[in-house]
């Protein structure tokens, strides 16, 4: 353990270990530097061992024996095994910057240790918690960390962790006020904050879904829901038999989970009208068909291979011209709102009528968190409200589950109030704006090395080809397996290429060092 008293013995700091994450979390970039010159691994080892000495010999000790005591009474089993959660917890975040990105094969392979039957009787929670650490931890991808650069995954603020801990202690169902009167208030709250932050609407609905598949899916409800309604059919309560025919507008480089969503509301995934992009992904605004009949445009807020924005504005204003509803999908690059120097790229977005993000992806909250918005928010309920049960009252106030599919679900809009109260407007903007520098930086060094970078970086995405696609796929097989960092591949407009996306708060200038060199290293072996 990372924790000892004078005579060795291990100590009780559960909630200094979460504080000290915390301010870990808030002091990272300022601490670099220092880390850097002596060493992570040791630096980190001293801070935390001298916070908790000195925390525990004042009043942490008494503070937590007295909260955990309420919590559990005499439950000594519970509150240890709260206790050692904690610090397998911690161990583990200490740990990331020591270890490969993806996890060694013996690792992987020692995940075998599952496959057991089901035990006849009950284990020891303590076995079953070490099991899960043991194996497990070491056969996870370090996203928490600063140098796991795939599939625009983003890593988790202290602050988050920490508020998804005390959440999980809450066990809120989110679904309805009366079941939960904190988890609907921080998430009016959170909502009133992130329309400010995006620049839409005030009057907009929302709602806290699963990530981007599913507020996609949300916002075409809503869509089909109003072009419907404005031909006189209720979709909700006729279905779509005999229905008259939605029209769908979709770009070239459409990404899957909007087609995915379009296929679980009946709209069809092939049936769309595809429309050509440009040399970077974005739809053309002068190749649009004519629009007539119940129609929903879909635009990109964020290509998820070169960052680009379709040109919302022309777009918008063609499709509003002709009465079609206009959805966006902005899984990450809605983000790019959050700081007026990226506000070129967003221009005309908030002229929608719904919209989809992760904030999973850049707000970098823990798994899972995607975001719903709805200029109408009528249309949002109206898409996804439930027929009351008997033991549903109505009531004046707003229930969350009338603006989501789900009537139970976890409350995952603490972290992202969290994440916002923490940051602030200017360090949501920072971290932003930190992540476009990092892709930057990655595309000078690679370029300057002679490779291609084959999209415009803008945003926080980098496409590099080292090659001809074998080459290139070699050099990226090599790269996950070095493990210093992790990058994906993808297919760029029929050249093969390595997809960097940096969207952690973790990464660092060293982290992008030290991944640039060891990139440049294994393609010098191809």
């Amino acid at each position: 353990m990372f924790c000892h008293n004078n005579d060795g013995a291990t100590s009780d700091c559960p909630l200094v270990a979460a504080y000290i994450i915390h301010y870990i979390g808030f002091h990272r970039h300022s601490l670099q530097r220092k880390i850097e010159e002596d060493g992570r691994k040791q630096i980190m080892k001293e801070f935390l061992c001298g916070i908790v000495h000195s925390k525990q010999k004042t009043a942490s000790k008494k503070l937590n024996e007295r909260l955990l005591h309420r919590v559990f009474g005499e439950q000594r089993e519970g509150r240890n095994l709260l206790e050692d959660a904690t610090w397998r917890s911690s161990r583990y975040l200490i740990g990331l910057d020591e270890r490969p990105v993806f996890p060694a094969p013996e690792a992987l392979a020692r995940l075998s240790a599952f496959d057991e039957s089901l035990p006849e009787d009950p284990q020891n929670p303590f076995e079953t918690l070490a099991l899960l650490d043991e194996i497990g931890s070491p056969a996870t991808t370090a996203s928490a960390g600063g140098r796991y650069f795939g599939f625009v995954i983003g890593g988790v603020l202290p602050v988050t962790l920490a508020s998804n801990w005390l959440a999980g202690a809450w066990d809120q169902n989110a679904g309805l006020t009366a079941a939960s009167p904190i988890a609907a208030k921080l998430e009016q709250v959170a909502l009133r904050w992130l329309l400010d932050v995006f620049g839409l609407p005030p009057e907009s609905g929302g709602g806290f879904v699963t990530g981007a598949t599913m507020a996609n899916f949300c916002g075409l409800a809503a869509a089909r829901h109003a072009v419907l309604d404005q031909v006189g059919w209720n979709v909700e309560t006729e279905g779509l038999f005999g229905a008259p025919p939605v029209t769908v507008i979709v770009g070239e480089e459409v990404h899957v989970s909007l087609l995915k969503a379009l296929g679980m509301l009946g709209l069809g995934r092939e049936r769309v009208i595809r429309v050509p992009a440009d040399d970077q992904g974005r739809m053309r605004a002068d190749a649009l068909p004519g629009i007539s009949g119940p129609t929903i445009v879909c635009i990109q807020a964020g290509n998820v291979n070169s960052g680009a924005f379709d040109p919302a504005t022309g777009i918008i204003q063609i499709a509003h011209d002709a009465g079609a509803w206009v959805h966006v999908d902005g899984a990450f690059g809605l983000w790019a709102a959050a700081t007026p120097a990226l506000a070129r790229l967003i221009l005309g977005v908030s002229e929608a009528d719904s919209w989809a993000t992760d904030a999973h992806k850049w707000l970098n909250v823990p798994y899972d968190s995607g975001l719903v918005f709805c200029r109408r928010a009528a249309d949002l309920r109206a898409a996804l409200t439930h027929s009351p049960a008997a033991y549903l009252i109505e009531g004046a106030q707003h229930d969350p589950m009338e603006y989501t599919p789900e009537i139970s679900r976890r409350a995952r809009g603490i972290e992202i109030w969290a994440a916002l109260r923490s940051l602030g407007r200017k360090g949501l903007a920072e971290m932003v704006e930190r992540c476009c520098r990092h892709a930057t930086r990655f595309a000078e060094e690679l370029r300057a090395a002679g490779h291609e970078v084959l999209n415009d970086v803008h945003l926080n995405q980098v496409l590099v080809s080292f090659g001809d696609a074998e080459k290139t796929q070699r050099v990226i097989d090599a790269v996950q397996r070095d493990g210093t960092c992790w990058c994906g591949g993808t297919v760029w407009q029929g050249h093969a290429a390595m997809r960097i996306s940096v969207s952690s708060w973790a990464t660092t200038e060293a982290d992008v060092e030290r991944s640039v060199k060891a990139i440049l290293r294994l393609a010098s072996m191809f």
